[in-house]
């Protein structure tokens, strides 16, 4: 007993990467401690259930913590469950960390047992951790045993045609305790099952439906829950494969895996990098700041972000993070190439399944099998992405890839005659990575990103960059993300290929106050942001293409950023204004000047004079009420406003813009001056300044009022008013600003 627990905590006990980073450091750093960097896993709530099953592509919203329950919570309440998920959502992760931790609890182990199991989950709100209970568990440690069904099938089964009992089942397990020299326990092993155990079933969806090999599990594990009534089963599943009538299993609970939450995120890279110093001996302050480094990334885009929602995709992020000496690849292009080349060599790479007798069946690579070329199979996958992606009609999630197309593609790539279709199926059926079968006749990508990706490079081959810029300009919304990944491919291998595509999507010359028509607009936004993602050193751009760069800068300053467009309608929606504005910050933003202290340019460097006299300040009487109502009845809200009344102010003048990043680096820069925050100078150039005290607001005035004393730019009547008249530059009082 001891023995067999022993083994089956050694064999869980470790998260394999391999096939997730083959360049890993070092052998050690491929098998990570599982009880080390686990994290729980949560529930899709009965209603999130119900919108998936009526539409199977519905994107769970993020709730809660406290309205889902966890995995083991429903494994708690249910002594049949079937546990789903898409690919890499964690299925296989939590059958193996159940496992490790019901036989270390047996086994009285420190590391991981019951209280390990039932640790409390993580919170998406850091200061509610502290308070949060423990998962449920009320059944004590239960022997468990841990069946790969995939295995099941190919060395268990009858032979086709002869129902699956549990027998079938019981003499697999005991052929299993017998190649590791433990059948002499199988007799005790039973007893055990009969009245305390767990019976963990992973990969229905594995089992190839060829020679109904699938109605034989479904037989076996249904006999099993009769004949093994006190035996708790638990049984994962691809979501969509469990979907179909035909595989339920009748009195067995369902529950589906929820994407990853900040949470869930923030705890997983903590343990990893916690685990990752332990390996390598990296001192603690080294990883945490590695830590919070790789969380500020994924917290800080919303497209790693939706990545790391799903576990494997996570791993796959901190795997590179950990293996690039804690940083991610600084363009994203460059991140989704390697992703996608890892989540390729894990699709594609050979496999192995070991056969009743014990021997080792090398299933070889599928780029073997058709006896192609892997560059082969990556074109097709290209051609494949991009042809859904325009065919897509949801703008949202990933796009249906016809099995019938995925199969013609391959077979007119292979060479082998040996290929049929039925099993190019089972085949393709069996793996997880860059293409996932998501139901009957119908394949999908991982992720939206890759989805992108693979179109980008399909369009860098063909049709570039002249229809990249057709596409990205005519349909925005669908192309832009494609347009601007090709952009970042194609200035990997040349900056002069980049040029050639900005100038395609912007190629007109246009004074200021001329028009463009949407397309053009569309088309000078994602010129700007490509060069600003993708040239590091604008001061050594060509005089060739340094006029590309300049009609830009200056179709984005006086088109793209305009609030009033074409008949007094905005050009572009705000969110898309500020991208151009954050493209211009990189660009170099011709409405303030460099020589001036990045202070505004125009006649009065940004400032607008407000004349002396009354003005009526403070609400009016009959407003008071309603306000409070507004603010909740709070008083003490609405202490600082006082009733409608007259006040009269002199003549000055007041800044048309916030306080700038540039503006503020200015000052520290001239002045020595140490920012208390140093992410004060982090926002781009031309975004208002954070993280400054009210205090360092009166430094950088006293600053700028000597500097613009002394120039002899400043314009009239500033220049009098500060030199001769003692005026000052300040912060606006309540009544100046109101």
């Amino acid at each position: 007993r001891t023995a067999y627990l022993n083994y089956l905590f050694d064999d869980v006990g470790k998260l394999t990467l391999a096939g997730i980073d083959p360049q890993a450091a070092s052998d050690a750093e491929t098998r990570l401690d599982l009880s080390a960097v686990y994290t729980g896993l949560l529930t899709l709530t009965p209603e999130e259930q119900e919108r998936r099953r009526e539409n199977p592509r519905a994107v769970p919203e993020f709730q809660a913590a406290a309205r889902r329950l966890s995995a083991l919570a429903m494994l708690n309440e249910h002594p049949r469950l079937v546990l789903l998920g898409d690919p890499g959502s964690g299925k296989s992760t939590f059958v193996n960390f159940v496992a490790l931790c019901m036989a270390g609890a047996l086994l009285g182990r420190a590391e991981a047992n019951l209280k390990l199991l039932t640790a409390p989950l993580p919170q998406d709100d850091e200061e509610d951790e502290k308070d949060a209970p423990p998962q449920p568990w009320i059944h004590g440690p239960l022997m468990p045993v841990r069946v790969v069904l995939r295995d099941f099938a190919a060395r268990g089964l009858p032979p086709v045609g002869i129902p699956a009992t549990a027998k079938h089942l019981w003499d697999f397990i005991v052929a299993e305790l017998e190649r590791h020299t433990l059948g002499e326990y199988g007799p005790d092993l039973k007893r055990e099952l009969r009245e305390r155990g767990l019976l963990l079933l992973d990969g229905l969806d594995e089992v190839p439906e060829a020679d109904r090999r699938r109605e034989q599990i479904k037989q076996a594990v249904e006999d099993w829950a009769k004949a093994y009534p006190r035996c708790r089963v638990l049984v994962t599943s691809r979501t969509y494969a469990y979907q179909q009538q035909e595989w339920r299993l009748p009195d067995f609970a369902e529950a589906i895996l929820a994407p990853f939450g900040r949470g869930q995120i923030r705890r997983f890279i903590e343990r990893w990098y916690a685990h990752i110093a332990q390996l390598r001996s990296m001192h603690p302050d080294d990883a945490q700041d590695r830590a919070e480094r790789l969380k500020r990334a994924v917290f800080g885009s919303d497209r790693l972000l939706a990545l790391a929602e799903r576990p494997l995709l996570l791993t796959l992020m901190a795997s590179l993070h950990a293996w690039r000496g804690g940083d991610l690849p600084e363009k994203r292009e460059e991140l989704y190439a390697n992703a996608v080349d890892l989540l390729l060599d894990w699709w594609e790479r050979p496999k192995v399944v070991k056969t009743r007798d014990g021997m080792e069946i090398r299933q070889p690579s599928l780029a073997e099998w058709l006896r192609v070329d892997r560059q082969g199979v990556r074109s097709l996958l290209n051609q494949l992405a991009y042809e859904a992606h325009e065919a897509q009609p949801d703008l949202v999630g990933t796009a249906d890839v016809p099995q019938e197309k995925l199969w013609n593609g391959l077979l007119a790539l292979s060479r082998n005659p040996d290929v049929k279709p039925r099993r190019l199926e089972e085949y393709l059926s069996q793996r997880a990575g860059l293409l996932l079968p998501r139901g009957v006749g119908v394949y999908t990508f991982p992720h939206r990103t890759f989805q992108e990706y693979l179109a980008a490079c399909h369009l860098t081959d063909h049709g570039y960059p002249d229809e990249v810029a057709r596409l990205a300009r005519r349909d925005p919304d669908r192309w832009r993300e494609v347009a601007l990944l090709a952009a970042a491919k194609a200035a990997r291998g040349s900056p002069y290929a980049l040029w050639g595509l900005v100038e395609a999507l912007c190629e007109r010359d246009v004074g200021r106050y001329e028009s463009l028509s949407p397309e053009e607009v569309w088309g000078a936004l994602l010129a700007g942001q490509m060069v600003a993602e993708n040239i590091a050193d604008l001061e050594r751009v060509s005089e060739r293409d340094r006029r590309k760069l300049d009609r830009v800068r200056e179709h984005l300053t006086y088109h793209v950023l305009r609030a009033d467009g074409n008949g007094g309608r905005p050009a572009l929606p705000p969110t898309e204004r500020a991208l151009a504005g954050r493209a211009l910050a990189r660009l170099g933003d011709p409405r303030f000047r460099p020589d001036a202290w990045y202070l505004p340019d125009d006649d009065l460097l940004g400032f607008v004079r407000i004349p002396a006299g009354p003005f009526l300040m403070g609400t009016p009487e009959d407003e008071i009420p309603a306000l409070l109502e507004r603010l909740g009845g709070k008083r003490e809200w609405y202490e600082s406003e006082v009733p409608q009344h007259e006040v009269t102010l002199p003549e000055y003048y007041i800044a048309r813009y916030p306080v700038t990043v540039a503006q503020w680096r200015a000052f520290v820069e001239d002045s020595g001056h140490e920012p208390r925050d140093r992410d004060s100078l982090r926002d781009p150039d031309n975004h208002p300044v954070r993280f400054v005290t009210w205090h360092e607001a009166l430094r950088y005035c006293k600053w700028l009022t000597e500097r613009l004393r002394q120039w002899e730019g400043t314009p009239e009547p500033l220049r009098t008013l500060l030199r001769d008249e003692g005026w000052v530059v300040t912060l606006p009082s309540e009544a100046e600003w109101e």
